[in-house]
């Protein structure tokens, strides 16, 4: 039997409560019916912006650990724990780091991803063995993902994790939750109810898949991985991503598609290195070096680059 307390604890959720608004949903025809739904739809990214300062810090917190050679883990439960992993795994093919840079964890183990694993997340005592299990270091970020905020699995990884001295994030949807006095940044854009009670797949999971794509774009912007608008690490796996290589070298540089071809083949597919080269008028071997020294920020390499040849030209 539920513990009434309990039960009255969780009705107290934001993410609990009943929405005056669709009170009459299962009445109505299947065009106001989605209306409804993508009225309460509008109103995640006005929630999300509220939260964008302790995002902002989130962020730095992850550029910096990825630049020391630290990861970014992802720990969640039910829907939070999938949008973790689904953030993580989008991660390698997006920016072309390695799968190890970004790791999600969902209570229950990858079975969970498809299928429900009942109690998972009410262990403490687990949250903090997977971590363990990922081999958690104070060099690496973990973002703790639950909408309640209260979720044991969440918080005992949290916990582990401070203890590690690795740095924390709680990404939940109810202010002031147990989860954000257990981190060192709180992350909780207030969606308000949900369309159906308690489902909170619907405004909670946009929301925090919202938030979990400013923290991994944001950070590889801040590392490097784009020039401008464009993503330059770019692994050459397929034709179509030839394609768009040769696309975006041909933008940047502004040389006929043919012309582009032609440099990444000299830079051996490395599109990065070719715009270098090209912007530059450096070989291959010293525009390489110069990305090096430059921690792979290719404007970092082109501005130092540009300034020595400016330099030169004065003395």
């Amino acid at each position: 039997m539920s513990d009434p307390l309990s039960v009255r604890s969780l009705r107290s959720l934001v993410s609990e409560t009943r929405n005056p608004r669709t009170m009459d949903i299962d009445l109505l025809p299947v065009p106001e019916m989605i209306g409804r739904i993508n009225a309460e739809d509008k109103l995640v990214a006005t929630a999300v912006e509220a939260e964008l300062p302790a995002i902002a810090k989130a962020v730095e917190v992850i550029a910096d650990a990825f630049r020391a050679g630290g990861r970014l883990i992802y720990i969640g439960a039910g829907t939070s724990g999938r949008l973790g992993v689904l953030d993580a795994s989008e991660c390698p093919p997006t920016f072309s780091v390695p799968s190890s840079m970004v790791i999600g964890i969902i209570a229950g183990g990858d079975k969970a991803l498809r299928d429900a694993v009942e109690g998972a997340e009410d262990s403490e005592a687990q949250g903090a063995a997977d971590l363990k299990a990922a081999s958690l270091t104070r060099r690496d970020i973990v973002v703790g993902i639950a909408v309640s905020g209260r979720t044991p699995y969440v918080v005992g990884a949290l916990d582990y994790a401070s203890e590690v001295g690795a740095r924390t994030i709680a990404l939940t949807c109810n202010p002031n939750s147990v989860m954000s006095r257990h981190a060192e940044i709180s992350i909780a854009p207030v969606v308000g109810p949900e369309v159906v009670t308690g489902s909170t797949r619907l405004k909670s999971g946009t929301a925090q898949k919202m938030v979990l794509n400013m923290l991994t774009t944001a950070a590889m912007i801040r590392i490097g991985k784009t020039y401008q608008n464009l993503m330059v690490d770019l692994s050459i796996s397929n034709s179509k991503l030839k394609t768009r290589a040769v696309g975006i070298l041909s933008e940047i540089t502004g040389v006929e598609p043919e012309e582009a071809a032609d440099l990444l083949a000299e830079a051996d597919n490395d599109v990065k290195l070719a715009i270098c080269m090209k912007l530059t008028g450096l070989k291959r071997d010293v525009a390489a070096e110069i990305l090096r020294e430059n921690g792979g920020v290719l404007r970092k390499a082109i501005d130092k680059t540009r300034g020595t040849i400016r330099a030169g030209l004065t003395d």
